[in-house]
């Protein structure tokens, strides 16, 4: 008895160890490739992406040069860097920034939470005469508030004149693209989507079903249009008219924000509700470039530090595995958003 306690004792502290290593391996690999800055709510990770870039070379030589040239091309860069040290303060000083930020959107504009952050974070070191902000866009649109919200975060930029950049690789639609006509430029992929500015909005309406199982229900409501459609009660053609009126009365802000910040373009010819792929975007003058976020980002690190900017909520271990739950289910949410909702979405 007293062996077969020991021999469970024994497995019992080899099995934490390895659970307490696993833990290690997996915080001391989220910290690897950015700075990170813990506050109270979360931190603020910052991964220079010149450096990443170098990396990447640097490990293709190593593989691609044989080992004479490599030992040739390592004594040739260390040379190199020593010269560079020299000159790197006076470099420092003139070199622009450039800040990348990214925004993956879902239903309810969730990930704004951490680009107000993000955003309040570049804002205090930011020089709007030689630094950009740009910021990689993915959102097929949602709740108008939510989008409302994330646009006005990056309208605080636009008021402060810094330069603001979005890269759209795959979407940009209704919410997605009112969030991407703030940009002072708007780079997409050749077969991006782009544009959908519409809104929508559709309920089900069981009130036929509950009347047949004899089952009443009612609304009360204090204002004549507090309630116009309802899922489980009788509509009224007053209601749809009222409820009609109120989605042509976002239609038309949408509509009034977009030409506000993209006076170049003919709004009543994109404002159907029509989406359309890069190069017909570009003609239709909903974006200004076709090219990915990866080229354009390359091609920034030849003349500017460019700096991915993340913000990480704080988050106890447990949470870390609902969070991956929850991201699933709004991936499905997603895909069914049309179905689901019950108010005005663009």
């Amino acid at each position: 008895m007293i062996d077969l306690i020991l021999q469970y004792g024994l497995f019992l502290a080899k099995t934490v160890t390895v659970v307490v290593a696993a833990l290690i391996v997996i915080v001391a690999i989220s910290n690897l490739g950015g700075r990170r800055r813990q506050g109270g709510e979360g931190s603020i990770e910052v991964t220079p992406l010149n450096e990443r870039l170098q990396d990447y070379a640097d490990a293709l030589r190593e593989v691609i040069f044989d080992k004479a040239e490599f030992k040739a091309w390592v004594k040739k860069e260390k040379q190199a860097e020593k010269k560079a040290a020299k000159e790197k303060k006076a470099e420092e000083s003139s070199k622009p920034r450039v800040y990348v930020l990214g925004f993956n959107g879902d239903i309810r504009a969730s990930a704004v939470e951490s680009l107000r952050r993000e955003i309040t974070a570049v804002m205090t070191l930011v020089d709007p005469a030689k630094d950009e902000v740009v910021l990689c866009l993915e959102s097929p649109g949602g709740m108008v508030h939510g989008y409302g919200l994330a646009a006005s975060q990056l309208e605080r930029l636009r008021k402060k004149n810094i330069p603001l950049t979005i890269c759209v690789d795959k979407v940009a639609a209704s919410g997605g693209y009112m969030m991407a006509c703030l940009g002072n430029r708007i780079l997409a992929a050749p077969f991006a989507v782009v544009g959908s500015i519409g809104v929508v909005a559709q309920m089900p309406n069981f009130h036929r079903l509950l009347q047949k199982h004899e089952v009443d229900f009612e609304v009360l409501t204090a204002g004549e249009y507090k309630r116009t459609l309802t899922v489980f009660g009788k509509n009224t053609d007053a209601g749809r008219q009222k409820f009609q009126e109120e989605l042509d009365d976002t239609h038309e802000l949408f509509k009034e924000f977009v030409q506000q910040n993209r006076s170049q373009m003919d709004i009543d010819a994109v404002a159907t509700g029509e989406h359309w792929y890069g190069q017909r975007a570009l003609d239709l003058k909903l974006v200004d470039e076709l090219k990915t976020s990866d080229e354009y980002l390359a091609e920034r690190t030849q003349s500017a530090d460019v700096f991915a900017i993340r913000f990480l909520p704080k988050r106890r271990l447990m949470s870390r595995f609902g969070f991956a739950a929850e991201e699933s289910a709004d991936r499905l949410l997603m895909r069914w958003w049309e179905r689901l909702q019950q108010r005005p979405f663009w």
